[in-house]
């Protein structure tokens, strides 16, 4: 859910301060950059250094930068994020955040930010419960911040109670929750099929094609992004996903990717199939490895079982199964022909004539026609936007 996300980390002067070293790990380790910004009373209780070092980039916590004068922009901070985390949020900060008082960079760029902002607050038991800390929470809630609640525990007084930061593995997944809970694809399991095939002839050759896998697994990683529960089923590839909530199975032939497809199809909501699937495979596997000989060598070969079609015949009412086709000619032809035959709701076309587009590159050019036979044209895109765009039309097929 954070990968690529800017998080802006606002730190208060408290003495839960010291978990913000351990909550920037776990930022940047799930994908995020983060931007510490911190109060002048916090760099008493942890070094700038320390979270500099660990986020990567330099923490914040004056306007001004005291050995060039330049000015810490907190208009551009806040415009940068993606969303905002205060934590600790001190009871000194959540008045002003409630109050709208700008003395120190962390408040002016609370105010500056457009982002969904979350605060976990940290403070003795006595200030937890005051009238007035409550007060301010419930305002800076009406503001639509969301609160991440303390935990219960021993405080720093050697009191016993709330007012507990909650621990920075609880953060992350508090905010991970609430962010994929808004997601258009909550509560939905997609299946995904990427990268080649590999049909041995012997124990060292294989019979396969050029396909990297990249589109499948951006497809899966964009998928996953929408909040989607993703399995990715992944024929032989070097390809790694950047969701780390995506299922994946590997698999080597055409063989094992049907196992694992009629394994997990009827537990998916949809199904987006963008391996390159082996038409053929040898009948005959060598148990050693085959010399070269005078002459030439003849392999046998048989049909795989096509699994795009296996599929569409179980496919329940509801289900939407989506294809791909890579054509070198008679593109749109013998694309609706699959989309017909395979009972797809829609099918993705490549063409090879198209420059830029097919295996292994970094850009895809696409052509989507769904069952009703409207075509969607796109232009030559990364294949991190092509993926964008076709999840974007599997939700309006998924949700009609």
């Amino acid at each position: 859910m954070l990968v690529g996300k800017n998080i802006i980390l606002g730190v208060c002067g408290s003495i839960a301060a010291y978990k913000t070293a351990t909550l920037v790990r776990l930022l940047v380790k799930a994908g995020a950059q983060v931007q510490v910004v911190m109060t002048p009373d916090a760099t008493h209780f942890i070094t700038p250094l320390t979270l500099s070092t660990l986020s990567k980039r330099p923490v914040y916590s004056e306007y001004f930068k005291p050995e060039t004068g330049e000015w810490n922009n907190h208009v551009e901070l806040g415009l940068w994020g993606d969303l905002m985390i205060i934590a600790p949020a001190s009871a000194n900060t959540m008045a002003k955040m409630a109050g709208g008082l700008v003395d120190n960079l962390l408040t002016a760029v609370y105010l500056s930010a457009k982002c969904p902002v979350y605060f976990a607050p940290a403070m003795d038991l006595d200030m937890w419960k005051h009238e007035a800390t409550q007060d301010n929470i419930s305002k800076i809630q009406s503001f639509g911040n969301i609160l991440i609640p303390p935990g219960s525990g021993e405080l720093a007084s050697g009191l016993h109670g709330e007012g507990r930061m909650t621990e920075p593995e609880d953060i992350v997944a508090f905010v991970e929750a609430d962010i994929k809970q808004k997601l258009p694809l909550v509560n939905h399991s997609i299946l995904v099929t990427a990268g080649p095939t590999y049909e041995a002839i012997d124990p060292v050759r294989f019979i396969g094609n050029q396909s990297s896998g990249k589109m499948g697994f951006a497809i899966a990683d964009e998928l996953a992004a929408l909040g989607a529960d993703v399995t990715l089923i992944a024929g032989p590839t070097s390809q790694q996903s950047r969701q780390r909530s995506i299922k994946r199975i590997d698999v080597t032939s055409a063989a094992d990717m049907l196992r694992e497809c009629l394994a997990n199809f009827d537990k998916a909501d949809g199904c987006i199939m963008c391996a390159a699937v082996a038409d053929y495979t040898p009948i005959t596997v060598a148990d050693q490895k085959i010399k070269k000989q005078d002459g030439g060598l003849n392999i046998e070969l048989k049909k795989t079982t096509d699994i795009l079609k296996t599929l569409g015949q179980q496919k329940r009412e509801g289900q939407v199964l989506v294809g791909f086709a890579l054509e070198t000619n008679n593109e749109e032809e013998y694309a609706i022909a699959k989309l017909k035959n395979k009972n797809l709701d829609m099918i993705v076309l490549n063409s090879l004539n198209d420059t830029g587009a097919g295996f292994k590159g970094d850009t895809n050019k696409v052509t989507m026609i769904d069952k009703a036979l409207n075509k969607t044209i796109f232009a030559l895109k990364n294949k991190n936007e092509v993926a964008k765009d076709i999840c974007a039309k599997f939700i309006q097929l998924l949700k009609p």
